[in-house]
């Protein structure tokens, strides 16, 4: 149920984070959500700070980071949301968060340019932006184009291209990661005997997992160096002739 008092929202955003939600908490979706649990446990583990930011359409509660202070979640009016706010007006001053996490928030929004430098824009310098997104190159991002549901409205955009955008933003990619190799079929049998198959191209790392991970890290910009007044030269030394002392006595 959307907040009467979000009705100014752009309806089209609202009706593509409600329809991501929804697929997001079916089989398919959590099958994808609980194998990026354990992608983003294992990195969040090693970040720490005051303030981490999750955005993204998914329903159940994100991943936290053991080390930072506060773990909040932002987004559209929806249950289990702290912050509400638009994909491009976040409520948050420059370099607030140590650590922002959009996870799928690319995949499902109107914008991606304005939802990525809001996004960076609330990273401190020396903090992390990490980013979760539906791989093109994938079993899942060939069901995106035939599917039916609100997987056929995601974006899918490569981790080539969101990797060129956070270099232009002033970031340095530090990990790719890709996961759930399996293919999204519903039936728990298949996937049970496909798990095997899942570990090897986990290890492998293999560009051809269903979603990928990219983290990065926020470039610290160095202090100018204070530039010295320049010295005007002040000319040479001449040494002068020294006078004779005539060491006669004089007479009186």
């Amino acid at each position: 149920m959307i907040d009467k008092a979000f009705a100014q929202a752009d309806p089209d955003w609202l009706a593509l984070i409600g329809a991501a939600r929804e697929w997001l908490s079916g089989p398919l979706g959590q099958f994808l959500l609980d194998e990026e649990r354990r992608m983003l446990e294992d990195e969040l583990c090693r970040f720490f700070g005051g303030y981490l930011v999750h955005y993204g359409p998914s329903a159940e509660t994100p991943p936290s980071a053991p080390q930072v202070q506060r773990n909040v979640r932002l987004g559209a009016p929806l249950p289990g949301v702290e912050i509400v706010c638009e994909e491009q007006a976040w409520p948050l001053s420059e370099h607030a968060a140590d650590v922002v996490v959009l996870q799928h928030g690319l995949d499902f929004c109107l914008s991606p340019h304005g939802l990525l430098r809001e996004a960076a824009s609330s990273v401190r310098p020396g903090g992390h932006l990490l980013i979760v997104g539906i791989n093109p190159w994938s079993t899942w991002g060939l069901r995106h184009v035939f599917a039916h549901d609100a997987l056929h409205q995601a974006r899918c955009i490569s981790p080539s291209r969101v990797a060129d955008w956070l270099n232009l933003l002033g970031f340095a990619l530090e990990k790719r990661r890709f996961g759930c190799y399996r293919p999204p079929l519903a039936s728990p049998k298949w996937q049970a005997r496909l798990a095997g198959w899942e570990r090897k191209a986990g290890d492998w790392q293999l560009a051809g997992g269903g979603f990928y991970l990219l983290v990065a890290r926020k470039i610290v910009v160095g202090l100018r160096p204070v530039r010295q007044e320049r010295r005007e030269p002040m000319g040479k030394l001449i040494p002068l002739p020294m006078a004779k002392v005539n060491r006669r006595r004089i007479e009186p």
